[in-house]
């Protein structure tokens, strides 16, 4: 049964938000926590995630503390991290995925993280979250198809030829975003998401049989296996009964024309990316079940997050490659500085104010991290200038490389969209 929230009586607006996935659900329960009317429209016919295991770090996890305790709550419920105690607070164990002579390929650095690594099942995480929004505030079957600001007002217009009138709309929407495009315009060069140049194979094993084959160790705790355009990360997920598994490549030729992104495995094309690796990476992907390829998009640096009574963010703000573990992480960061902000809003005519606040303060900070993944990568497949198949430089960008996303001070954030916020409402 949801919680029941208080909605302050002087707020006489409401706020829709478009898309039930974690950003989504995020922010609406940030919102309904803060007092702020709220309505979801979910385009499929039920909450839903697609995709198998999600990394979040320390970051994520204060966001969601800071959101509400009982998402957190609900994330450890579900969480998983590494099978063994002393390999708790390490987020991966980096391996030379070519160096044959060692069957599971050379160790050569473990990266210490606060809370290790740290991976839910997405649809897991996704029925806590669920069971923290009223029934009475979803609404689904709603696939948007345009969106009209009036000034005073958002008509949302549904592909079931429903319309839904509000104060203001945040899209949650994902990578393919409608509402990025009542941002930005239906012409600006960074609506669509751009091919990353990489792509991942994707699928689950039974812990018992990672396990047999490659032993406890190995197979109970992250893993991260590098070798020249590819690479392949192993973790955990499910309180250890599933071992998920994504390998990456590389497309030589920088471009994916299927109008798919995510299709059926050939496996044959997989064994050939990694013909001369490790035997344990070879034989981790013989045992994949289900197994999907996914090509990998990103966003464009996008020049506002929001436009008058109209605002994105998560994916369908600053989509990323997932080489970072910090996409979703970025989401519920967006959720915790809009909920805040949108707390201080009682008057419908201060909403695209406390947008501006928003938009001010995330954008620079998510964008960073869309192309930080990027960069990423190309390092882990030693493709990165500057490092390229040089051990020693890779560990030292390894080491550094996620403490800026980690280690942030969220409530500085939080203190500074509110002042902007203010700063903005005392001119008027």
């Amino acid at each position: 049964m949801a919680p029941h929230y208080e909605l302050h009586p002087d707020r006489k607006y409401s706020i829709a938000v478009v898309g039930g996935g974690i950003g989504g659900l995020c922010t609406a329960i940030g919102l309904l926590h803060q007092g702020v009317p709220v309505e979801i429209y979910e385009a499929a016919a039920s909450f839903a995630e697609i995709g198998a295991g999600v990394s979040l770090g320390p970051n994520a996890a204060r966001a969601m503390m800071l959101i509400d305790p009982a998402i957190h709550q609900g994330y450890l419920k579900c969480a998983t991290g590494n099978g063994w105690p002393d390999r708790e607070h390490f987020w991966f164990s980096f391996r030379k995925g070519e160096d044959t002579s060692s069957k599971f390929g050379t160790r050569f650095f473990d990266l210490w993280c606060e809370t290790g690594q740290s991976s839910v099942h997405r649809a897991r995480f996704l029925d806590e979250l669920v069971a923290l929004v009223p029934n009475e505030a979803a609404h689904f079957g709603k696939r948007l198809d345009d969106v009209e600001d009036t000034g005073e007002n958002v008509v949302l217009r549904f592909a079931d030829g429903t319309t839904a009138t509000h104060s203001a709309l945040i899209g949650c929407d994902g990578i393919k975003s409608k509402v990025r495009a009542a941002v930005l315009g239906k012409d600006h060069p960074a609506l669509n998401a751009v091919f990353s140049g990489k792509y991942a194979y994707r699928g689950l094993i039974p812990m018992k049989d990672a396990a047999a084959l490659m032993g406890d160790e190995l197979a109970r705790n992250s893993q991260m296996y590098l070798g020249h355009g590819g690479h392949i990360l192993t973790f955990p997920i499910e309180h250890g009964e599933t071992m998920n598994v994504v390998a990456f490549g590389t497309k030589t030729d920088g471009k994916w024309d299927d109008p798919e992104w995510v299709k059926p495995l050939d496996r044959d094309a997989m064994f050939k990316d990694f013909e001369g690796w490790v035997d344990s990476t070879r034989q981790i992907l013989s045992l994949m079940q289900k197994p999907d390829i996914w090509a990998l998009f990103n966003h464009l640096p996008a020049p506002t997050y929001f436009k008058n009574r109209v605002c994105i963010l998560g994916d369908a703000a600053h989509a990323s490659t997932p080489h970072c573990g910090a996409g979703a992480g970025q989401a519920i960061e967006d959720a915790l500085c809009m909920s805040r902000v949108m707390a201080h809003v009682y008057h419908s005519a201060d909403i695209p104010r406390a947008f501006a606040a928003f938009d001010k303060v995330r954008r620079p900070r998510s964008q960073a991290q869309v192309q930080a993944a990027y960069e990423c990568g190309w390092l882990y497949d030693l493709q990165l200038p500057g490092c390229m198949d040089d051990f020693e430089k890779v560990k030292e960008k390894l080491a550094t490389k996620q403490a800026w996303i980690w280690e942030h001070d969220l409530e500085a954030d939080v203190r500074e969209a509110e002042r902007v916020f203010r700063e903005e409402t005392a001119t008027l």
